[in-house]
């Protein structure tokens, strides 16, 4: 008597239904889908970006010099604390439901913003903000597995990613637009109307969930142990402590204060508590160790980690060089970075249709990481008289790279991991974004901080540096004389080459972080000759 054939495990028969074209959104509704998830990337970025130039006219506004730092790390904080929890939402809640959840608070955060009557209420408005953008981008990659079978996501990675870096590169130019004028406050009022377009693509669609979600009620009676919620409230106070020590360190407080070093030890051991507890909790933790030890996973985070301190210092400080040595404008200064960030656009869609097409992501990774060291090791040449030919050049060469390799990681982790475990994966790959970005910025600026006076000294003794410094980029020229103007421009151009050597190294590493990824071929067509996720 034939014995009928045993039922599969969910997640095995979840995988089955990637063999299946027909299963997955198609049509005008992957198309809104896609755009959906497109605009919230680009309108999170622009957010993140747009205020740098708006600063200086709200503390105009509001007599807060003071408070600049918080404007920033308050979204950042708020986001990088409640980061790895979304993971476990989008698991465990229907995707639809909790990505407008998190998109309703962001835009939140963005009206209290715009309206808000003081430095305090404002920075209240930007850890709502940086609550909501928490789970945006985890969501968005989270839809898009969803909607697309395995080997047509690459292509619809290198979109989502290009136009968030494009909303990035063009918050400068559009927070200067507005502040100058219209009001400061547009920065924050522009992302209400795109929030409605995507509301209104999103809200009559149906967004698939790939895996059995519980019933709510349920979950509400073990949202304790199912979320872990416990790991998530010993998590944030060490992922708040890590970055306050970050924003505190060579600003308000020395590196070596008590303040500083008190923040880096409470996050060090808070983290151990936390890691102790994850590994008792096993698999139902918030974030699996288990799942750290896979290669796919480590090689991908620090890959990530390594491509945003690249990303984030180049955007950063190319400006700075354009605005200090060669006096362009906040606008003007977007309009010489746009040659890395075109490259960064046309380069990630093209690999992820490259990669869609052929299969291997590994080329375009590390091809790209080697290609972005290359660049900004020959942007470490810069002069205030540098060739306009070379230094475009140069972008180019260094944005084509970053363009090839910032979308990788998310291809590879989202082709190589089942359905079940793909949101906490993306959680923490978006993490190890954020940290990597935070972090990099303060290894520039710790940098950029030190060499300055030590060059203003070698190329204009006399100069007061301190005062040279606290003018700013822009407006150290008013009290500089005009016989030692030379020697600050060749100190400021010197400093900026210092960060360059740091974002070079960071280059450097992900390429050799890249190889742990695996040499896969992700075409549906092609089966896997062993399992991708292995340690």
């Amino acid at each position: 008597m034939v014995q009928p054939e045993p039922e599969k495990p969910a997640q095995e028969v979840q995988e089955d239904e990637d063999l299946d074209d027909g299963d997955y959104i198609t049509g005008f509704k992957l198309w809104a889908i896609l755009i959906s998830g497109t605009l919230v990337q680009f309108v999170m970025m622009l957010d993140q970006s747009i205020i740098a130039t708006a600063v200086p006219y709200i503390t105009d506004e509001f007599h807060s010099l003071l408070d600049v730092g918080w404007y920033g790390s308050a979204y950042q904080l708020a986001s990088a604390a409640f980061q790895p929890l979304t993971g476990k939402l989008y698991t465990y809640l229907r995707i639809k439901w909790t990505f407008f959840a998190f998109f309703f608070v962001f835009e939140l955060g963005s009206l209290l913003c715009a309206i808000a009557q003081s430095s305090e209420m404002l920075i209240v408005a930007r850890a709502i903000a940086g609550l909501g953008g928490s789970g945006l981008l985890n969501g968005g990659l989270t839809m898009i597995s969803a909607c697309l079978p395995k080997h047509k996501r690459p292509a619809a990675m290198g979109m989502i990613i290009s136009i968030g870096q494009l909303g990035q590169a063009l918050g400068p130019l559009i927070g200067g637009a507005f502040t100058e004028k219209v009001t400061w406050r547009w920065c924050f009022y522009i992302n209400l109307p795109i929030g409605g377009v995507v509301l209104a693509l999103l809200a009559t669609l149906d967004i698939p969930d790939r895996i059995a979600k519980p019933d709510f009620r349920t979950l509400l009676r073990t949202i304790v142990t199912t979320l872990d919620i416990l790991g998530f409230l010993i998590f944030a106070p060490a992922a708040i402590m890590f970055f306050l020590a970050l924003q505190y360190g060579g600003n308000q407080y020395a590196w070596n204060s008590a303040t500083v070093i008190g923040l880096l030890v409470g996050a060090g051991v808070t983290f151990l508590v936390f890691l102790g507890w994850e590994y008792y909790r096993g698999d139902n933790a918030m974030i699996p160790l288990s799942m750290l030890r896979k290669r796919i996973i480590w090689s991908s985070c620090l890959t990530m980690f390594f491509i945003t301190g690249v990303l984030t210092c180049g955007a950063y400080y190319l400006p700075i060089y354009f605005q200090a040595v060669q006096g362009a404008s906040p606008i003007m200064s977007g309009v010489y970075y746009l040659p890395n960030i075109l490259l960064q656009i046309t380069m990630a869609m093209l690999s992820g249709i490259m990669v869609q097409r052929f299969g291997f992501y590994l080329p375009w990774v590390v091809g790209g990481t080697a290609l972005a060291s290359i660049g900004y090791g020959l942007l470490t040449m810069l002069t205030p008289t540098y060739k306009t030919a070379n230094r475009v050049g140069f972008q180019i060469l260094a944005g084509a790279g970053l363009g090839s390799a910032a979308a990788m990681p998310f291809v590879a982790v989202q082709n190589l991991m089942p359905h079940a475990q793909i949101s906490v994966a993306m959680a923490i790959l978006v993490f190890s974004l954020n940290f990597g970005g935070a972090t990099f910025l303060t290894f520039a600026e710790t940098d950029f901080s030190q060499s300055l006076p030590v060059a203003i000294s070698k190329y204009a003794p006399g100069a007061d540096s301190s005062a040279i410094i606290a003018a700013g980029a822009t407006g150290f020229r008013s009290v500089v004389p005009a016989n030692q103007l030379v020697g600050v421009l060749k100190a400021y151009s010197e400093s900026v080459d210092h960060v360059f050597y740091l974002v070079c190294a960071s280059a450097a590493a992900a390429f050799c972080c890249a190889w742990g990824m695996g040499w896969q071929d992700i075409r549906k067509h092609r089966p896997q000759a062993q399992d991708p996720t292995a340690p």
